[in-house]
């Protein structure tokens, strides 16, 4: 008969050895950790946050382009000042407590919150470039979901869905829980930001690569500020990003739609 020793630390953490009789070997048995994701569902989010989903993420760099040619962006660190604010003033205020909002009204259902909230974040898209940007990947996203057998992405094909929408939709399906909702959607946001950076400013492979450790490592304080806003509370407020998406609509020479 097998013998179990269970060790109880100091902390909520305990291990269980079951002692194997005939080899005298001890197999640990940690216990599951109830807050972790299925590994399907953490596939379905890295297959989400990818830049290889084609929803056209790269033709944006929402603003930067002008930035750069204003020079108010012109190197590593004032590049990490410029996604650094625009981050958290920007994405981390506005987009990312909608999400939240959208998830949970994906996952009770109920569409007139969707609804309701899709045309809160459209609406507050305060340039055409950056309104233009967010119905364009949300059709396609709701196109790529419904091929890929997510049939409630189909009433959005022809509609007017902000990308966060579909977003929210596919994690509440997947069984992607809230937060890691929250971080792949920034973490994918940052992403394509740095990419952008490294082909504008311009910026070695090797500075793109600490920029993106450097912002995302504020990433996990974007999401729990995300969780705890009101809805009164819910805005942007990065000011130099829509001069910037203003004035690159008339810019002479573009590689960027945005």
């Amino acid at each position: 008969m097998r013998r179990i020793r269970i060790d109880m630390g100091t902390t909520a953490r305990w291990a269980v050895t079951i002692i194997d009789p005939e080899s005298n070997a001890a197999v640990s048995a940690a216990p599951k950790d109830p807050t972790a994701m299925a590994p399907s569902a953490l596939l379905r989010l890295l297959q989400l946050v990818s830049p290889a989903l084609p929803v056209g993420a790269y033709a944006y760099s929402q603003g930067l382009e002008y930035a750069v040619s204003a020079k108010w962006v012109f190197d590593e660190e004032s590049t990490f000042e410029w996604l650094h604010g625009v981050g958290r003033l920007g994405v981390g205020s506005l987009d990312l407590p909608i999400l939240l909002r959208l998830h949970c009204s994906c996952l009770e259902g109920d569409e007139a919150q969707v609804r309701r909230w899709t045309a809160r974040l459209i609406a507050s898209r305060e340039t055409q470039e950056l309104r233009a940007e967010d119905l364009q990947m949300g059709r396609a996203l709701a196109r790529i979901l419904a091929d890929c057998g997510l049939e409630d992405a189909r009433t959005w094909e022809r509609g007017r869905p902000a990308f966060a929408t579909l977003f929210a939709l596919a994690c509440a399906r997947w069984g992607i829980a809230r937060r890691e909702t929250l971080a792949g959607y920034m973490w994918s946001w940052t992403e394509n930001q740095v990419l952008a950076a490294v082909r504008l400013v311009p910026l070695g492979q090797t500075a793109g690569q600490r920029l993106l450790q450097r912002l995302s490592g504020g990433i996990p304080s974007l999401v729990e500020r995300a969780l705890a806003v009101s809805d009164e509370q819910i805005g942007s407020s990065a000011i130099s990003q829509l001069l910037a998406s203003s004035l690159h609509e008339t810019q002479y020479t573009r590689l960027f739609r945005s």
